[in-house]
């Protein structure tokens, strides 16, 4: 029988030697740039999670011409429709059958001038339809957040919506600047996307206040029971009461009859 680590391993797609998964650079460039990343790849893979047919991933090896282990490219974050969730050690475009819909760059200092450029450049080639960038500390692209829409096999500036957010027409999702970073938003359901961990503690949330609706409910119809049955009690003592009076007069009723 196969144990859970050899289960994991035959889960993910079988990967050729002439590519490998690690390309040496970093993922990060600091602490603020890692947490927004794996922000962004929690609301994300969050939002997709109910689509088996959606993946999602980031700072995987995309190697895009088959036998030509240099042609390959690192997306911080990526989106791909219709390949299934699966894990995978890196993303092969002849063996998927594509390229992403969406990428998105999280610019640094080192990064920056490569992104606006090469990877740009190497995206529109590739065809992929919306490619975002993100500048977390705010230091180095001309805008905090650009996004890019693939237009005739050129890329074109995203407007800003009249929040400054901006659209991925792939995604059917907005990007938007909020107090902690980059947030992002269903235009159709009118909220912000939530990471698991989020997720997860508003259900528990909602489930406490529930569980204590409901006890509290139950409180009330055990008050409401003891109420009804202390009246009941008060009334059948009252009743006792009348009946031993009505006796009692009628025993002196009686007494004074027969005096006469």
């Amino acid at each position: 029988m196969a144990t859970k680590t050899e289960k994991e391993k035959l889960s993910y797609v079988p990967t050729d030697a002439l590519y490998p998964e690690e390309d040496g650079e970093p993922m990060a460039a600091s602490d603020l740039h890692r947490a927004q990343l794996f922000r962004t790849l929690s609301t994300l893979e969050t939002h997709f999670s109910q689509d088996p047919t959606v993946y999602v991933s980031g700072d995987i090896l995309m190697y895009y011409v088959q036998g030509v282990p240099n042609k390959s490219i690192a997306p911080d974050v990526l989106v791909s429709f219709g390949i299934g969730m699966k894990k995978r050690r890196t993303y092969l475009v002849w063996e998927e059958g594509k390229v992403p819909e969406f990428v998105m760059e999280f610019s640094s200092k080192n990064t920056y001038h490569d992104d606006l450029t090469k990877k740009m450049d190497i995206y529109a080639s590739l065809e992929i339809q919306d490619y975002f960038l993100y500048d977390a500390e705010g230091l180095y692209l001309p805008s905090q957040l650009i996004g890019f829409e693939l237009v005739d096999g050129n890329y074109v500036p995203i407007p800003p919506d009249e929040n400054g957010g901006i659209r991925s027409s792939s995604l059917g999702l907005g990007f938007r600047m909020k107090d902690q970073g980059i947030g992002i938003y269903n235009p159709v359901a009118g909220g912000w996307l939530k990471t698991r961990a989020e997720a997860e503690a508003i259900r528990a949330d909602v489930a406490e206040a529930r569980a204590e609706q409901e006890a509290n409910a139950r409180q009330k119809e055990t008050t409401r029971a003891n109420t009804a049955e202390a009246r009941a009690e008060q009334e059948a003592t009252r009743a006792d009461t009348a009946e031993a009076e009505v006796a009692q007069l009628r025993e002196q009723l009686a007494r004074l009859q027969a005096r006469s």
